[in-house]
């Protein structure tokens, strides 16, 4: 039997293993507040001068073909949609459309802000074996546009995309190959042939999520592998993926010098059957790693040992309000700059989940902010942490709010920006143009 929606969940299913401890502590991860004194490093941050951008990935469909071959209905969007951010309010003012009609659902853009990647979740290529990435050159200056190059990515619908820290390889995640693929990012912000290409195998999971809310019929991937997310540990050394038809999270070494992945030891941690691992996020300061499940609705709590690249769950919790019944997609997460609360998305109970990181990592529910739209795919919160930006996909906007440094919680601007279909959000500073 489920626990009530918003209690902390066992994992006692799930295999614990040795962790080594960080050699920096905190005293506090979420230190008390004084009703009605501002701390210092709770006071908003100033904002510095320097134009900041926002790139929109969206569902776009071909021109007159709507209904082309792997396109999402109500694929309303007409590419990668600009703006430029006012960081005192948040507004998104649009300044152009990098049309690009093959569903740049993810994008990337590297430690320089000289270059943005694309992935494109509706093109194909060889003979239907691999979709394709595209690489643009950022005019700093004006914010636009301009493609390089398009490279097959080593399998079919590409869902996410991430520089590696070292600025010399994008990653990239499959979801309908079920794979990964590390591209090498050329002297001119080009993109090579694929270095290596890893396919996920093992037992896809139930319909049934073991941590469902009661009357759930959520059911999205498990009919086959589906990697939905890529990205590196703090350090660069190893690379993470979770797949959602496998109910697994897959851990590799990285060799910056050669491109190509070695599974780590163990190769991959399990989550609890028919959950679906979706997206993670690293904690800034301490060992900790939190994973989303899309049709479990639920957050993971891990310890992350990051001398051998190894998971070892610690809590389970609803991603959900208490008491909540029915069906619930998770979307994205992600943990504030400061390491005190964690934002989950949840898709058809349309919020943003917020919750309060304690001593030991263990989160506790603090509220869920509806997004004001249909579906929020994803958010993203913006490097001063003090705005936070929701695609609704299904609503065709995003919705913009402020965030609480001292509670968390998020307040609507009363900003809608109209955006068809997003999908992704990517900011960019610009500071030197």
């Amino acid at each position: 039997m489920r626990p009530p929606s918003g209690r902390t969940l066992t994992t006692s299913t799930l295999t614990r293993r040795s962790f080594v401890k960080s050699a920096t502590g905190l005293a506090a991860v979420a230190p008390a507040v004084t009703p009605g004194v501002e701390r210092l490093e709770d006071a908003p941050p100033a904002v510095e001068g320097g134009q900041r951008f926002a790139y929109v990935g969206t569902y776009s469909a071909p021109p007159g073909d709507p209904s082309a071959a792997g396109t999402p209905p109500g694929a309303n969007g007409q590419g990668i949609h600009i703006f430029r951010v006012d960081r005192r309010t948040g507004a998104l003012t649009p300044i152009g459309v990098r049309e690009h009609h093959t569903s740049p659902s993810a994008i990337a853009v590297d430690a320089a802000g000289t270059h943005l990647y694309s992935t494109n979740a509706t093109d194909v290529v060889d003979d239907g074996a691999s979709g394709t990435v595209t690489a643009f050159a950022v005019d700093r200056r004006t914010g636009q546009l301009t493609r390089l190059n398009t490279v097959a990515c080593g399998g079919t619908g590409p869902t996410d995309a991430f520089v590696h820290p070292a600025g010399r390889h994008l990653l990239v995640a499959n979801y309908g190959g079920g794979s990964v693929a590390v591209l090498p990012i050329l002297a001119d912000g080009q993109l090579g042939a694929a270095t290596d290409v890893h396919k996920t195998s093992g037992v896809v999971g139930p319909a049934r999520a073991t941590h469902a809310p009661p009357g759930s019929f959520a059911f999205s991937g498990h009919d086959r592998p589906h990697v939905h997310m890529i990205r590196t540990d703090p350090a660069g050394r190893f690379v993470l993926a979770p797949d959602l038809g496998l109910d697994r999270i897959f851990v590799w070494a990285f060799d910056v010098a050669t491109g190509r992945l070695t599974p780590a030891d163990p190769p991959s941690v399990a989550l609890p059957p028919g959950d679906g691992p979706r997206h993670f996020a690293f904690h800034p300061d301490r060992p900790w790693c939190y994973a989303i499940q899309e049709e479990g609705s639920t957050i993971v709590q891990f310890e992350y040992d990051g001398s051998v690249g190894r998971l070892a769950p610690r809590q389970t919790i609803s991603s959900l309000p208490p008491g909540y019944a029915g069906s619930n997609f998770c979307s994205g997460i992600a943990v504030s700059s400061d390491g005190r609360f964690v934002y989950a998305g949840n898709r058809l109970h349309d919020s943003i989940g917020i919750f309060a990181v304690g001593r030991e990592g263990a989160l506790t529910f603090v509220a869920a902010e509806q997004t004001r739209g249909s579906y929020p795919r994803s958010f993203t919160i913006d490097p001063d942490g003090r705005f936070l930006y929701a695609c609704n996909q299904r609503a065709d906007n995003i919705t913009t709010f402020r965030i609480d440094r001292r509670t968390g919680r998020l307040a609507f601007t009363g900003q809608y920006t109209p955006v068809g279909s997003p999908s992704a959000l990517v900011l960019l500073d610009v500071r030197d143009a």
